[in-house]
């Protein structure tokens, strides 16, 4: 016969309790909305200066700021910015490969190009570009050390605004060059060596494989040096070339008014700085394919999120809801 069971007590159920009972509570920041707050007066106080203080004399601002002697300019400094990047990131690119190479020719006559130029200020390179005639009257074409095939007149070759390229382009290769050459160092050395086991071409894996991947190191830094170059054509005004900022300096020479003509160049190097960095961030997206799993968000989807995230929390969690 089996032993009789014992009557044990149940367990006390535990407490339960209702979904609808529970509240969501929300975590305050009050000293982030102080600051917030301060902020706000400050921005507010430096826009009420902007629109009352008589000394920035608007109506001058916008007589000038869309004069055709001003934007005449505004596309003097386009175009020093676009010839001194396009040559100067073409120069650079030779110069990286070649400071890549296995030619200890190339690799010294690259270091010995990079170390001089970027040890030279801007602005004796371009003095020295502009009087070059003192030195040499005519170039000539040849063979070396031998007979010469043409002759040009210097003067009447290297202008003012040829000189000005010459020496951004010079210039800007020198620090272009180090930044492509880190982003080539930046790609996996197994990738090359997996091309080199596939038989394919040295210059296809370096257009194919090595650039593509590279172009993610290189961007922003490159952004930022056509950044620089764009705000760095003011230089040439030394020049006496007539880029935005010369421009500025001879009207505000003639009327007196510094201040208004000064805000003309400055919203001018702003509006075009903002189109550089949405280009960038675009390019960017472009060659961040295949390595993130989602691409960044634009200037546009960025707002739509921001507006979606304000109007839900608008609307409030629901009760019950967990975070």
């Amino acid at each position: 016969m089996s032993a009789p069971t014992r009557n044990r007590p149940a367990s006390p159920a535990p407490d339960t309790v209702d979904d609808a009972d529970l509240v969501v509570a929300r975590t305050r920041h009050p000293w982030r909305w102080v600051v917030s707050l301060a902020v706000l007066v400050v921005v507010a106080q430096f826009l009420h200066g902007l629109a009352t203080n008589p000394g920035w004399d608007w109506a001058t601002f916008a007589r000038y700021v869309t004069a055709e002697s001003v934007l005449a300019a505004l596309w003097m400094t386009v175009k020093l910015t676009l010839w001194g990047s396009v040559l100067g990131f073409a120069l650079g690119v030779l110069l990286a490969v070649s400071r890549l190479s296995n030619n200890p020719v190339l690799q010294v006559i690259s270091w010995t190009y990079i170390w001089a130029f970027r040890s030279i200020p801007l602005i004796v390179q371009l003095l020295f570009w502009f009087n070059i005639a003192y030195l040499y009257q005519t170039l000539s074409l040849g063979i070396p050390f031998g007979p010469s095939f043409f002759e040009f007149d210097v003067t009447g070759v290297i202008s003012g605004f040829t000189a000005a390229v010459i020496g951004l382009a010079l210039h800007q290769a020198a620090y272009s060059a180090e930044i492509i050459r880190a982003g080539i160092i930046s790609v996996d050395h197994g990738q090359i060596e997996a091309a080199n086991a596939l038989g394919i071409p040295r210059h296809r894996q370096f257009v194919r494989i090595v650039l593509p991947q590279a172009m993610r190191a290189i961007l922003p830094n490159a952004a930022n040096e056509v950044i620089s170059l764009f705000k760095g054509t003011s230089i040439v005004s030394t020049m006496a070339i007539a880029e935005l900022f010369y421009q500025v300096q001879v009207i505000f020479g003639r009327n007196g008014r510094v201040v208004p003509l000064l805000m003309v160049a400055t919203v001018w190097y702003i509006l075009l700085t903002t189109v550089l960095s949405i280009v960038q961030h675009y390019v960017e997206r472009h060659y961040a394919r295949g390595s993130a799993r989602a691409l960044p968000l634009t200037p546009r989807q960025k707002l739509l999120a921001k507006y979606r995230e304000i109007r839900d929390a608008g609307i409030g969690a629901p009760r019950g809801a967990t975070r």
